[in-house]
C-alpha cells in the first residue's frame, strides 16, 4: 500500500471529522465526549502540521498539534492528536503519519512534542514508543470519560534529536508545512 501524506486541506473536514468521532467512539482515545464543529477543531489545534495520510483518493487518519502553553517560551512545545480511521487500523497509517509530523513539527520550530496517552490505549501507547518517544508519567484519574469512569494516563514525549533549537520564542514562526486552503 502507497501512502501520501500531505497538509490538511478545508475540505478534508467531513473526513477528518468522521475518523475523530471514531476515535471518540472507542472511548480509548480521548476524553472529549462531545464532537467537535469545524469551528471548534480549528481553534484548539495549532495550524502548523496539520497532516492527512491518504490512499487512493480516501483519507486514512490525521494528525495536528495543540499547543501545551499560552506562554511563548512554550512555543516550541506541543501536543500531538493523531487519529486512523476504524478500518484502516494495524495497516500501518499510523507508523507512517506520525515520522511525518515529526518532521513537519521540526521544521516548523517544535522541539518538544507530548502526547498523553490512556493506559490501557496499548496500539497508541506502541506507536509512539515506535517512534522514538518514551513515557515520562503516569497520571492518576486525571479525567473522566464519556461514560463518567475516572481514567489513568501515561505521558509520553519525543525531544528533537536537533539542538539546532535555541529555546527563542516562536510565535508568529511561519513554516513550509502550515495547513493548506483551497
Amino acid at each position: 500500500m502507497t501512502y501520501q501524506i500531505r497538509p490538511m486541506l478545508d475540505s478534508d473536514w467531513p473526513e477528518v471529522s468522521r475518523i475523530y468521532r471514531e476515535g471518540i467512539d472507542t472511548n480509548f482515545a480521548t476524553f472529549q465526549s462531545e464532537y467537535p464543529t469545524k469551528e471548534e477543531w480549528d481553534a484548539s489545534h495549532l495550524k502548523d502540521c496539520r497532516l492527512v495520510i491518504t490512499w487512493d483518493g480516501g483519507v486514512l487518519g490525521w494528525a495536528a498539534l495543540t499547543a501545551v502553553s499560552g506562554r511563548c517560551v512554550y512555543a516550541g512545545v506541543a501536543e500531538v492528536s493523531i487519529y486512523v480511521a476504524q478500518d484502516s487500523r494495524g495497516c500501518g497509517a499510523g507508523r507512517a503519519l506520525l515520522p511525518e509530523l515529526l518532521r513537519c513539527s521540526e521544521d516548523c520550530g517544535y522541539w518538544t512534542l507530548q502526547s498523553g496517552i490512556m493506559q490501557d490505549n496499548a496500539a497508541s501507547i506502541r506507536l509512539h514508543e515506535s517512534c522514538g518517544f518514551r513515557m515520562v508519567g503516569y497520571r492518576e484519574k486525571i479525567g473522566r470519560d464519556r461514560f463518567g469512569v475516572w481514567r489513568n494516563t501515561v505521558l509520553m514525549e519525543k525531544r528533537s534529536e536537533s539542538d539546532c533549537f535555541d529555546g527563542s520564542c516562536t510565535c508568529g514562526a511561519v513554516c513550509s508545512c502550515s495547513s493548506g486552503k483551497e
